[in-house]
């Protein structure tokens, strides 16, 4: 892939987020996690849309973090991955309030 990201998001929650949206997703599209780890792949023409290639979210849950990476065959494709993982993850954080998200590109 040639774009990527990765964020450290500060939460003891990590693992239970993690599953959460593993199993949210796991409707529409191709995902794989256990407690500590998560893998989401998002099609390239997933939505209408026509990337170059299929995107991945894989996340890994410690004990004061989850740690997100994004792998994406554009920049709009990664930009549109954040959000979506943002969006989603902070729905699931509500009593935590939103989660810091601080992106990293690689």
């Amino acid at each position: 892939m040639e774009y990527s990201s990765t964020a450290i998001v500060p939460t003891e929650k990590g693992s239970r987020y993690l599953q959460q949206l593993c199993k949210h997703w796991a409707h529409n599209l191709a995902v794989d996690f256990d407690e500590t780890n998560g893998r989401v792949v998002f099609p390239k023409d997933a939505r209408g849309a026509d990337w170059p290639g299929d995107g991945v979210f894989t996340m890994a849950a410690g004990d004061m973090a989850l740690t997100c990476r994004i792998e994406a065959t554009s920049e709009g494709q990664l930009e549109g991955l954040k959000g979506a993982a943002e969006r989603h993850l902070n729905r699931f954080a509500f009593r935590e309030g939103d989660l810091a998200f601080t992106w990293q590109d690689d």
